[in-house]
C-alpha cells in the first residue's frame, strides 16, 4: 500500500494550556485509542509518563492511576498539571501509521504543529521539554535549533506577537522518551524529569 492510500490522522486533543503555564511538554503522537486507558495525554496505561508525574509531585509513581490500577485519573491529572502549570502538546497534528502501530519509527509527519502560535497562548512559557528523540528532531526542525543532548537543553529566539518587541528566548529540553520501550528504568527517567523541574521552580 502506498503512504497515500494510509489513512491520515488529525490529534485528538486540544493543547492542555493552564493559567501561568511555565513549561510546554510535548511528545510526538498519541497511539491508536485502543491503546487508550484514558482520553488525554499519555493515554497508554504502560507509558511511564503518568508515573514518573506521580513519582515526583506525590511521592508514589501509582499515584495517579484509579483504584483499579488499570485507567488514569483525568480529574487527578488536570488538577495536578494545573496546580504544577504545565502545559502539554504534541509535536505532530496530523500524521499517518505506516505500520499500524504507535512506534515513532514509523510515523510520517503530515503536519506539525504550529509551536510558535500555540506559545503565543502562554506568554509566561519560556520553556518546551520534548519527550523522545523524534519529537525532540521535530522540534529542533522548526526552530532551527541542534537536538540537544538528553537531559540538556539549548535556546531559541521565538517571533514576538508584536513585531515591535524583541524576540522571547525559549529553553528546549530534551528528555528521555517515556515510552515503556525506551530502556530506561521508571525512577531513572524521573531523574531526568526532576532536574527540569527544579530549573523551572516546579519541584
Amino acid at each position: 500500500m502506498e503512504n497515500k492510500e494510509l489513512e491520515i490522522e488529525s490529534h485528538p486533543w486540544q493543547p492542555f494550556i493552564p493559567d501561568g503555564a511555565k513549561v510546554l511538554i510535548m511528545g510526538t503522537f498519541p497511539p491508536q485509542a485502543k491503546r487508550w486507558s484514558m482520553d488525554f495525554y499519555y493515554p497508554n496505561r504502560t507509558n511511564d509518563f503518568w508515573k514518573i508525574c506521580g513519582l515526583l509531585f506525590l511521592g508514589d509513581k501509582d499515584a495517579l492511576l484509579c483504584d483499579d490500577l488499570k485507567t488514569y485519573d483525568i480529574d487527578k491529572i488536570r488538577a495536578l498539571m494545573t496546580e504544577k502549570r504545565i502545559a502539554l502538546n504534541d509535536t505532530v497534528r496530523k500524521a499517518r501509521r505506516l505500520k499500524g502501530n504507535a512506534s515513532d519509527k514509523f510515523l510520517e509527519v503530515i503536519e506539525p504543529v504550529p509551536l510558535f502560535g500555540l506559545l503565543s497562548e502562554m506568554p509566561g512559557c519560556h520553556a518546551v521539554a520534548t519527550t523522545g528523540e523524534k519529537a525532540a528532531g521535530i522540534v529542533a526542525a522548526l526552530t532551527g535549533t541542534e537536538i540537544p543532548r538528553m537531559g540538556e537543553m539549548t535556546l531559541a529566539a521565538v517571533p514576538p506577537p508584536d513585531a515591535s518587541e524583541s524576540p522571547v528566548q525559549l529553553e528546549i529540553w530534551r528528555m528521555p522518551s517515556t515510552s515503556r520501550a525506551y530502556p530506561l528504568a521508571v525512577e531513572r527517567k524521573a531523574e531526568y524529569y526532576a532536574t527540569l523541574f527544579r530549573h523551572l521552580g516546579i519541584l
